[in-house]
């Protein structure tokens, strides 16, 4: 198990800009939010950066990226940002997101700090934030009034003009007052079990609070094995030094945990939310194990929690049930837990999962935009 969290340029100019991109996101004018169901959540991916606007930071050096006003498909109130950069030793980065109102327009929230060295820059989330707009808690900003248009920023800085290498940003959004339906389930992920390492956190020491490194490091392994890459392959020792929040005093911090995941080459790695246990098979059916963030007594059936844990699902039974290797035990990593225990736990985390790949994989269809920025229905409307 794993410590609680914390509760949880103008259009012309844009145009023109545009037309030289390859942005995750992309314009459609007149964009209807009500032409498709994206039961309550929604994921913008950027892996080009060209249209942000550039401009210097306070500090010598620093480099200041500031997206367009992008205007959501969902009326959200919840955003987690993810991000994947080379951070080589002396650079930094820090991200920021805000909403627009009509009337009004909130501060920049500070998503996180990060950096691969916190002796010389800091690594941590920033507590502290809350005013009448909202909050951060840790890795999730939290609006008090849905917002649909929004901007975020990102400022990269280091010693000696050094830079991080930035290669993608993820925003996953979520209207935390959607009611979805439950969807068929996919019966091609049943029956299905995927090589996935068992790992257990309480292998090592101060294990008890190691489950999401641990989670981290049972995916990387899968695709070390699957692309027969051993840098992939990292123990969880290494990971927990390289992503501990010093704030948060753990290594909990889901952000943190996809930008470990996603730093090394060719590698993508973000947190997003989906909606129904159906997506999850989607994800098995191609082949593709995926972590999940829930409550550890819920999916026991001990009670209402909270106590979160990060666990990976790597299957499911010829009866649907799935198929978890559980990093909270010294023995016994995988089991089988009853279906509706699954759903009652994950929702816990607004069914948060982490999502660790090539970046070159060819990935699960995305029916509701919850992961897959490229689907004609996903793309967004720019202000």
């Amino acid at each position: 198990m794993c410590p609680p969290r914390q509760t949880v340029a103008p259009l012309n100019n844009w145009r023109r800009l545009a037309l030289g991109l390859m942005l995750a996101c992309a314009c459609l004018p007149n964009l209807n939010a009500s032409a498709f169901d994206a039961r309550g959540n929604q994921f913008i991916g950027f892996n080009h950066f060209s249209a942000f606007e550039k401009s210097r930071g306070p500090k010598p050096g620093e480099l200041v990226l500031t997206s367009p006003v992008l205007v959501a498909r969902i009326n959200w109130n919840e955003l987690i940002a993810s991000w994947n950069a080379d951070t080589p030793d002396g650079a930094y980065l820090r991200v920021e997101a805000r909403a627009l109102y009509p009337a009004n327009t909130t501060k920049y929230y500070k998503m996180g700090l990060w950096s691969s060295d916190p002796a010389r820059y800091p690594r941590e989330s920033v507590p502290g934030q809350r005013d009448d707009d909202g909050t951060v808690s840790t890795d999730t900003l939290t609006l008090n009034r849905p917002s649909v248009r929004f901007q975020v920023r990102l400022t990269l800085g280091g010693d000696d003009l050094l830079l991080p290498k930035l290669k993608f940003l993820g925003l996953s959004l979520t209207d935390t007052s959607a009611s979805p339906a439950p969807i068929a389930p996919n019966r091609a992920a049943w029956d299905r079990l995927l090589p996935v390492l068992e790992r257990s956190q309480m292998s090592y020491p101060n294990g008890k609070v190691l489950c999401s490194p641990t989670t981290v490091s049972m995916l990387m392994n899968f695709w070390a094995k699957d692309l027969k890459r051993q840098d992939l392959d990292r123990d969880v020792p290494e990971i927990a030094s390289a992503i501990y929040d010093a704030k948060w005093k753990g290594t909990g911090n889901w952000a943190f945990n996809m930008a470990y995941a996603g730093s090394p080459h060719g590698m993508r790695a973000y947190v997003t939310r989906m909606s129904d246990v159906a997506e999850l098979e989607e994800w098995i059916a191609t082949g593709m194990p995926v972590g999940l963030s829930l409550d550890y007594d819920r999916l026991r059936g001990k009670g209402p929690g909270p106590n979160g844990h990060l666990v990976v699902l790597v299957g499911f039974t010829e009866e649907g049930d799935p198929i978890i290797n559980d990093p909270g035990t010294s023995k016994n990593v995988r089991k089988t837990f009853p279906r509706n225990n699954l759903i009652y736990a994950w929702s816990c985390s607004r069914n948060a999962v982490y999502l660790v790949y090539p970046e070159n994989s060819e990935i699960p269809r995305d029916r509701f935009g919850h992961w897959d920025s490229w689907t004609a229905h996903q793309r967004i409307q720019l202000d």
